[in-house]
């Protein structure tokens, strides 16, 4: 299970987080995601190293980037920036990457931080790159195409599962049972806002296959991940780690969140060039006036 853990850590890490922060085209952001692999590379080599001091020291420096991310959200909260659904999305998908980084600088060094053992730690590392990032940049892109009740629900839900996913962490199974809910709840709507942006007119192919993908991965993993919780809650039968981690974790990451990316990617190149031919157009059009 390590093998595959760090295989989804180092894709939430090397692209992941740098692809997302191109989509938010906030330039703020840019001088950090232009630096963003001076910190991901050296978090990336702690993965496979030995537990122990070097480990620790290279995780330290992929903290520091998280932490520099991170910082970006009370500086746009203080000025009154991002504080609608969409954007307290945002918020979250920029302090997120902090909280792995914090898990996996306590697992590097064999420390159980907050009593969790190392195995937990390690899961929440790439938990909180999809769950927390990946999840919360999405709902946020979705949220301001799509306007409604539904894309608000999505912008918000997501965040407040992720964080009381986290909070239950601290109080216990029945509190992470409800955040799994809150978190499956959002995941699903930005599941079906998703499918219906994919079944849009003027989509190209790929990118409707990208679409649909990431959409229809979601009804599966968040599933699992809801089954998982309440087992654990109850006491009734549920996967395991192993199981999670092949499954609702090798899913999210490649498709839900690399699709997703990928698909708005291609979103935000095909709007940028029409835009740039509408300009192309009328400058000719004023020149051939004038």
């Amino acid at each position: 299970m390590s093998v595959l853990v760090n295989v989804i850590v180092m894709l939430g890490m090397l692209v992941v987080v740098p692809v997302g922060l191109r989509l938010t085209e906030q330039p703020e952001l840019e001088r950090i995601r232009r630096l963003w692999p001076l910190f991901a590379a050296p978090g990336t080599l702690a993965l496979w190293l030995p537990r122990g001091a070097t480990a620790t020291a290279l995780a330290g420096v992929y903290a520091v980037g998280t932490l520099l991310l991170a910082l970006h959200a009370p500086r746009r909260a203080a000025r009154g920036q991002n504080l609608d659904p969409a954007g307290i999305a945002l918020l979250t998908a920029l302090v997120t990457p902090a909280v792995a980084a914090t898990a996996l600088v306590a697992e590097r060094s064999g420390h159980e931080l907050f009593g969790f053992d190392l195995g937990i730690l390690a899961l929440t590392v790439p938990h909180f790159h999809f769950a927390g990032f990946a999840a919360a940049l999405i709902a946020g892109l979705v949220c301001r195409v799509s306007d409604g009740r539904a894309g608000r629900f999505a912008a918000l839900s997501v965040p407040l599962g992720t964080l009381l996913v986290l909070v239950g962490y601290f109080i216990g199974d029945w509190a992470e049972l409800a955040g799994a809910g809150v978190l499956t709840a959002g995941m699903w709507t930005v599941g079906l806002l998703t499918w219906r942006l994919g079944q849009a007119e003027g989509r190209d192919r790929t990118t409707r296959l990208l679409l649909l993908s990431s959409a229809a991965v979601l009804v599966a993993t968040m599933l699992l991940a809801l089954s998982w919780a309440l087992g654990e809650a109850t006491g009734l039968p549920h996967p395991t780690l192993t199981w999670m981690a092949a499954t609702h974790g090798l899913g999210n990451a490649l498709g839900f969140a690399l699709c997703s990316l990928l698909a708005w990617r291609r979103i935000h190149l095909h709007d940028a060039a029409r835009t740039e031919a509408r300009t192309a157009v009328h400058t000719h059009t004023e020149g051939r006036t004038a």
